[in-house]
């Protein structure tokens, strides 16, 4: 018999592609692509992963490069 998955899903950061963003995963599904730490979130958030810190969180293995590594993208700017 198959052990069933844990309650703790092992979610991947991938590295960083070409433009700068990261393809999120669970096992063999991919979840989304992020473009900055707060599109982790609201891809885990969307797939019923709630991750309160996904920097922090020992769920998330980030590949490549930590929660802050987004080469090749601006920072999001809310001024004009």
């Amino acid at each position: 018999m198959a052990a069933h998955p844990t309650e703790h899903p092992h979610v991947v950061v991938h590295p960083p592609a070409l433009d700068g963003s990261r393809r999120v995963t669970e096992g063999d599904e991919t979840l989304g692509v992020a473009t900055h730490v707060d599109d982790v979130s609201e891809i885990l958030r969307l797939a019923d992963l709630y991750v309160t810190d996904v920097a922090a969180s020992d769920l998330i293995d980030w590949q490549g490069g930590g929660p802050d590594d987004w080469p090749g993208l601006s920072e999001h700017h809310d001024s004009p």
